[in-house]
């Protein structure tokens, strides 16, 4: 292998463009472990820890450009009000260790469909900022996604960044693993409530050949609050809305059964998660609301 290390973003997309098949690495948490299981042997390794703007982020009115290699403890610690989903999903990476060296670029990357991040950035309706020496692009993180392990990058484009809309409303995420850290998820779930739009959008981690949303769940959840007025009058959703809601989200995935848990375990997950993170988000919510009221 062919070690390539630029110290400036433009000798990255440059290097990129020469070598196509460079494998970009920065915190290293997933390319290292294939690389020493012999799992992948690249040519060339694209190492961008030089390149410092992936570290940074900036806070704008709407949202949140976060750098791809920013560190998840630095959302943790840096961006849990803006990012809650996010924040919450990036408490269960791995370790601390790993918290302090793997970022969003990475997972976006490899596109694993069990990746953590993925569910939150569903949920949230981000944009992956792609680009190459022939200019770039935007990509909504809902065609991102192209396969197992496959993503919409061009051969010879780098992920720079992601832009997240900042939080209008609670965020929940929820994992399922076989163990409290170092785990890859069994599934996960994110669920967001975006009360500007009166929408709720989720997101589906290793539950599906890649991350998904629950479309007809959230088309189903959207009607629900708007026809019994939920959002204006703040009632506590029944039962049998949370019910149906999970019982879609269950049926949105499409899982296997592997070493970690069988595809009927998964979609049940799913289901249970998807119930709990509804209530969670939903109470948060009416609190919000109720105290709106009461100041006003």
């Amino acid at each position: 292998m062919d070690f390539l290390r630029p110290a400036s973003w433009e000798e990255a997309l440059a290097a990129k463009a020469e070598h196509p098949t460079a494998v970009p690495i920065a915190g290293g948490t997933d390319v290292m472990v294939e690389i020493n299981f012999d799992h992948r042997r690249p040519e060339y390794l694209l190492d961008l820890t030089r390149v410092g703007d992936l570290y940074e982020w900036e806070v704008g009115e709407d949202s949140v450009r976060l750098g791809a290699s920013v560190p998840y403890a630095r959302i943790m610690d840096r961006l849990r009000a803006e990012l809650p989903g996010l924040a919450l999903a990036s408490h269960t990476v791995a370790s601390p260790q790993i918290r302090n060296r793997g970022g969003v670029g990475g997972n976006l990357g490899t596109a694993s469909p069990a990746g953590d991040a993925h569910p939150a950035l569903l949920a949230a309706g981000a944009h992956v900022e792609a680009e190459s020496v022939r200019g770039s692009r935007l990509i909504p993180i809902d065609d991102f996604y192209t396969g197992v392990k496959r993503n919409a990058l061009a051969a010879d484009e780098l992920i720079r960044a992601v832009h997240v809309k900042k939080a209008d409303g609670p965020q929940q995420y929820s994992k399922v693993g076989t163990r409290n850290a170092m785990v890859i998820a069994v599934c996960a779930f994110g669920l967001a409530l975006h009360p500007a739009t009166r929408t709720v959008r989720t997101g589906i981690g290793s539950a599906a050949p890649t991350p998904v949303r629950a479309k007809a769940a959230e088309e189903f959840l959207n009607a629900a609050l708007d026809e019994g007025g939920f959002w204006d009058n703040g009632k506590i959703i029944t039962p049998s809305v949370a019910k149906q809601f999970a019982d879609l989200c269950a049926a949105a995935c499409n899982p296997i059964d592997d070493v970690r848990g069988t595809a009927s375990y998964r979609r049940h997950a799913v289901g249970v998660m998807a119930r709990r993170t509804l209530t969670w988000t939903w109470e948060s919510y009416r609190g919000t609301a109720a105290r709106s009221e009461g100041v006003a």
